[in-house]
């Protein structure tokens, strides 16, 4: 197990953010300053970020990872004088985060312009499920939906079954990681001298849609809508999923020619590279349910273990389909230290993934827990001239709120598999 690594320098350093967001997509881009060294101020609402309502067994597992590296002060910004120490907290931020609906920053007094006035080189990252502009720019924008609008659901499944959204939040977090590229970007536009920030307008929508690649060019080439073919590909073939003999899984991409050309002189079918209908590409993936039954028919005379070592002593790609149990026992992953566990108050460790990417002078660390909520509101506000009294009036005015050490249990009837729950 690995304590909390000890401050480091890192390149972030000096950059603080404020993020209003709520859910994922949001933390997502904070996330990812916050690994390589911003200092991630979440300014919560008193119930606070609905993520950490998104429970496992009881217990706020989304929160521990999205908001590691975190600090969070609660502010109920219905009031004046929450908005007032908001304003007065942007004046020493860099980068600025929510992802309210649009319009809904604006009617709150705090529209954009507002808070350039007040910090002209401030980096504002405006998420939303459809963008600022648009027919569709009002309308509620979970990550469910910009999965099947993107055009990822339609292509994702089995062409004789239903579209399939995925199981993870993939619309979030494809934007999260577009979003603080993008605030990167806009910080190194300020640092090279034009000294004025800018509005970044991320939709969860457009980031999917890119990570499609040309599939609007192959149906303009083709006139033809790309069906759903389960594992395999439609422009390399072999390449699919196959089952083992003990009943597990492994899958396999052989889409160069001389891989190809390999597979089928380790299984003892050397007769199929001048076989016309799998001697070129474009052959293989004609017949690919063809050739996938031999494939499969030779997998599946091994168990999963027998097949691993001998595509592997044949250098042919080959590998195992893994569930998290069998992910969390690899030894390639724990040589890579891909998951590292943290100590918890609550459930003792927290295993989450590392810090990505890995980078050889000024790598990123995990250097704190999840806050609690208000956790840091004497430490940050106190840096504004707010003295314990002052703090106190505002608490007990309900203008503050401060939680208790650690994250707590929390009460909800909310799951983490609830799909409908806000993912932008």
């Amino acid at each position: 197990m690995k304590a909390f690594e000890a401050a480091a320098r890192c390149p972030l350093d000096g950059v603080r953010v404020l993020d209003l967001s709520r859910v994922v997509a949001g933390n997502m881009v904070s996330l990812l300053l916050a690994d390589f060294g911003a200092e991630v101020v979440k300014i919560e609402p008193p119930a606070g970020d609905p993520l950490r309502d998104w429970l496992v067994d009881g217990v706020a597992v989304n929160w521990k990872v999205y908001a590691r590296n975190k600090k969070s002060v609660c502010l109920d910004l219905r009031t004046g004088e929450a908005k007032d120490l908001l304003l007065r907290l942007v004046d020493t931020a860099q980068v600025f985060i929510e992802n309210f609906r649009p319009g809904t920053l604006e009617k709150m007094g705090l529209a954009p312009d507002v808070l350039r006035a007040h910090n002209p080189k401030l980096v504002i990252v405006r998420v939303t499920g459809w963008g600022q502009t648009g027919p569709y720019r009002h309308k509620p924008g979970f990550g469910t939906l910009a999965e099947g609008a993107a055009g990822f659901a339609a292509l994702n499944g089995f062409a004789d079954r239903e579209p399939v959204l995925p199981p993870m939040q993939l619309a979030d977090c494809t934007a999260g990681v577009y979003g603080a590229f993008a605030a990167l970007v806009a910080l190194r536009e300020v640092e090279r001298g034009a000294g004025r920030g800018q509005v970044i307008d991320l939709s969860l929508l457009e980031p999917l849609f890119s990570f499609m690649g040309p599939l609007a060019a192959s149906y303009q080439v083709s006139g033809r809508l790309r069906p759903r073919t389960g594992s395999r590909s439609t422009t390399a073939a072999p390449r699919n999923a196959y089952r083992t003999r003990d009943e597990r899984w492994v899958c396999l991409s052989a889409s160069t020619q001389a891989m190809s050309e390999r597979l089928f002189r380790v299984i003892g079918r050397a007769d199929l590279i001048d076989n016309p209908r799998y001697r070129a590409n474009a052959d293989r993936v004609r017949n690919a349910a063809e050739l996938d039954a031999i494939i499969g028919e030779f997998i599946g005379r091994m168990t999963l273990a027998e097949n691993l070592d001998f595509f592997d002593r044949a250098d042919v790609t080959v590998g195992p389909i893994y569930d998290i149990a069998q992910i969390i026992d690899d030894p390639h992953v724990k040589a890579r230290e891909m998951i590292a566990a943290y100590p918890d108050g609550e459930i003792g460790t927290v295993p989450m993934h590392c810090v990505v990417p890995r980078l050889s002078g000024t790598p990123g660390a995990i250097r704190r827990p999840a806050p609690a909520l208000g956790e840091h509101n004497a430490e940050i506000l106190g840096a504004l001239g707010l003295d314990p009294a002052e703090l106190e009036r505002l608490a007990a005015a309900g203008i503050i709120r401060s939680g208790g050490r650690g994250t707590a249990k929390r009460a909800s009837t909310r799951s983490v598999s609830d799909r409908s729950l806000p993912q932008g």
